[in-house]
């Protein structure tokens, strides 16, 4: 198969023929049909995330399945899914307490090949590394059968690889994660591809005022499409204190999906009293937040993370492909250009360089 592989931080992806390996007993053979470029991506091709090379990255993908090992159950041939990179095993504490999201990173291990058996993905005797279980800048992906669910056949499969991981992240994390309530005030940092899906999100759980902030007027432009009722640009002053004009006191819910310092500790000072922050973004490895401590005791603020949504995809997929259907998730909206395997390279720049027009680029195969 053709897939993007990366060799070294930061210069371009070669396209090169792997070669993918046959299904094991609870493997899925999966022909890749759209593929979201995430920014997340862009955090291992820059070396601000480590990863082994050569490797093939991307992991926001849908398609249909091709082969299934002899344990599968979940899908069969014909089927269309989406992938995810937080399988689960459904036995441990976190799965049986409904918390299947954060199965994979205590049980990550069960979800690939042992070093004994031959590698899921290879060039000649090379071994290729597979990016979170998954490696979707390629033609085809070997996955666990936990690592899919199926979707109805006439569901757009460029739309539907975005709910994969921008799109559960942003929403699953308003839905599930924070709770937000109908009438409440929310709060969203950053507006790239997963700001906009929490904005989304918010709309959809009835936020009455939801206020995006973002140093990109094009972006929070386009935030106004997804439900936003006022914006903020910390350019034009201080962000925490223009929002907390705008709420009185500070937002009930606060959402950080840009991975930094200074916009995790922003998110916590747009607080009101009780209110709860929720840090979507991937904050670089070593970097801590820093929160005044006696707040957290006499105003019972909340700061907390959120991984990949806090999901249970199986149920979250079809119900997000449901409110496409009806007009209330702007998958549409998202995609702002379709790209070949050949275009990656340059789809991650736009998102490092910050290029105000662009939310999710997509691979169509």
């Amino acid at each position: 198969m053709k897939a993007a592989v990366m060799r070294e931080a930061n210069k371009p992806l070669s396209i090169e023929d792997v070669t993918i390996s046959k299904p094991g007993p609870r493997e899925v053979l999966v022909r890749l049909k759209a593929i979201g470029v995430c920014h997340s991506d862009v955090h291992f091709w820059d070396g601000n995330f480590p990863t082994e090379m050569p490797v093939i990255l991307g992991h926001e993908s849908a398609g249909v399945v091709e082969q299934v090992g002899s344990m599968v159950s979940a899908v069969k041939p014909g089927d269309h899914v989406i992938s995810i990179l937080s399988p689960f095993c459904g036995v441990c504490e976190y799965c049986l307490t409904g918390h299947m999201s954060v199965c994979h990173t205590v049980n990550g291990d069960q979800f690939k090949r042992r070093p004994d058996e031959a590698p899921r993905l290879s060039i000649g005797k090379e071994k290729v590394g597979q990016f979170l279980n998954l490696s979707s800048f390629a033609e085809q992906i070997l996955v666990h059968e936990n690592a899919l669910c199926t979707i109805d056949k006439d569901m757009p499969l460029d739309r539907a690889c975005l709910i994969g991981c921008g799109v559960i992240t942003g929403v699953g994390s308003v839905f599930h994660s924070a709770k937000v309530e109908p009438g409440s005030t929310v709060a969203v940092i950053g507006c790239g591809g997963v700001g906009l899906a929490a904005i989304n999100g918010a709309a959809i759980a009835g936020a009455s005022r939801i206020i995006a902030v973002d140093l990109s007027p094009e972006k929070l432009q386009l935030a106004t499409r997804f439900g936003a009722t006022d914006t903020v640009n910390p350019k034009s002053g201080n962000a925490i204190e223009q929002v907390k004009e705008l709420t009185r006191g500070g937002v009930h819910y606060s959402f950080e999906c840009v991975g930094s310092k200074q916009t995790a500790e922003m998110a916590y000072h747009m607080l009101r009293p009780r209110g709860v922050a929720t840090i979507i973004g991937m904050i670089s490895p070593g970097v801590n937040i820093e929160i005044p401590g006696i707040e957290l005791l006499v105003t019972e603020k909340r700061l907390q993370g959120a991984v990949m949504g806090s999901n249970r995809f199986r149920i979250d997929f079809p119900r997000f492909v449901d409110l496409y259907r009806q007009g209330k998730l702007h998958l549409d909206d998202l995609i702002s250009d379709r790209i070949g395997l050949d275009g990656i390279t340059g789809a991650m720049q736009n998102l490092k360089n910050n290029k105000g027009t662009v939310a999710r680029q997509v691979v169509v195969l």
